[in-house]
């Protein structure tokens, strides 16, 4: 898949990758709105490999807009893109899955002076209350939102999860390598759900100084070419 991105500011990394990943695990169908999409990667790719998606997206900062809009007609996947704070998001049918990556570096962190890195990697520009309670509202009864997270706040993410009747049924850690702490955490939660939290073996990124045979195995599969632009 080519991904168009801007020529400097924020670009999509491993972690859309690994999300995508964990998302497509679950056979995605029916109603699809990605949250927060930047250029589009995570959403393109699952409706890519999943032909039963209806894809839909939300961005609310403009510069990235014309690149997600741009990615989905050279790759040829039917796209709706909502350009407004997800947030405010109305819509008259609910989905059946909401995916996101979205700003999750939390208040405190020394923030970055370009505007769009603030846009796409700050909680501060979707507070993690006020996002939940906004999914809880556009979900259907008994179905998915699955997203990435700063592992560290892993237990707020599950007590705010718990207080819009959403539970984590599924989580894997994503680790540096098999020497360091996790640094993204991947979660299937559902509401009207009261199934027990499955935990999937960790994925280790890096063996050493070579590429895991399981981050291998993921970056073959998204099968991604980026090329940096101004649009």
């Amino acid at each position: 898949m080519t991904l168009y991105q801007p020529e400097s500011g924020y670009c999509y990394n491993s972690d859309s990758l690994f999300l995508y990943d964990f998302i497509d695990s679950f056979n995605p169908r029916g109603r699809v709105l990605d949250v927060g999409a930047g250029c589009g990667i995570v959403g393109l790719l699952v409706a890519r490999d999943n032909k039963k998606v209806s894809l839909e997206a939300v961005e609310k900062y403009a510069p990235f807009v014309p690149y997600a809009r741009k990615n989905a007609n050279e790759n040829e996947i039917e796209y709706k893109l909502h350009e407004e704070n997800f947030l405010e998001l109305k819509v008259q049918e609910k989905y059946d899955y909401i995916i996101s990556n979205p700003p999750f570096y939390p208040k405190g962190t020394r923030k970055s002076e370009d505007a769009m890195l603030r846009s796409a990697r700050y909680n501060t520009n979707l507070p993690l209350e006020a996002f939940f309670k906004q999914v809880s509202r556009l979900l259907k009864p008994h179905s998915h939102f699955i997203f990435c997270y700063d592992p560290t706040v892993f237990a707020e993410i599950c007590v705010a999860l718990e207080k819009v009747k959403m539970r984590v049924v599924d989580v894997q850690f994503v680790h540096p390598n098999e020497n360091k702490s996790a640094s993204l955490v991947l979660i299937h939660a559902r509401n009207g759900s009261n199934s027990m939290m499955q935990t999937y073996p960790p994925l280790i990124v890096m063996q050493g100084i070579e590429t895991s045979e399981q981050a291998k195995k993921v970056y073959k599969k998204s099968n991604t070419q980026s090329i940096k632009c101004q649009l």
